[in-house]
């Protein structure tokens, strides 16, 4: 069974499978990572879920404020050996839960286009391709994703 736990950035599993993450991430960026990187620092997220199987963690997300009524979400990663198992739906679900507790309305997210199986997984949840935002708005390799808080996913 999966366990779901809040925690925040400075949590030593969150930084673990961050670490992880990265290091996946710098090899299908390849050129790009640097750009990407910069972007993803985790010192002041204070919004993390952890998942846990067997006191193990498998997996992460969390959530930043992106404006007063939007949360962004960040650093999404599941181990390979646990992918397929329904764990980052169940860490999206808890970080969509816990934005709308904090009166978010929305939440988006970027992702690369080298990431299909995360693609899939937010067009699953119900999130819906938006222009890209911010920092992203010019970026061919990324496509960002919203969703309001107040529907139900499918």
């Amino acid at each position: 069974m999966i366990d779901l736990v809040r925690t925040d950035s400075h949590d030593p599993a969150f930084v673990a499978l961050v670490n992880r993450l990265d290091a996946e991430l710098a090899e299908r960026d390849r050129e790009d990572h640097p750009f990407y990187a910069q972007f993803n620092k985790i010192d002041r997220i204070r919004h993390v879920v952890l998942a846990f199987l067997e006191n193990l963690p498998v997996g992460c997300g969390a959530i930043k404020e992106y404006d007063e009524h939007t949360a962004e979400v960040k650093r999404m990663y599941v181990l390979p050996g646990h992918r397929k198992a329904g764990i980052a739906t169940g860490i999206l679900s808890e970080l969509e839960r816990w934005a709308a507790e904090l009166s978010y309305m929305h939440c988006i997210l970027e992702t690369g286009i080298r990431q299909p199986e995360a693609i899939e997984l937010y067009k699953r949840r119900g999130y819906r391709i938006i222009p890209n935002y911010g920092q992203y708005a010019d970026v061919a390799d990324s496509i960002c994703f919203t969703k309001d808080l107040n529907q139900n996913a499918p």
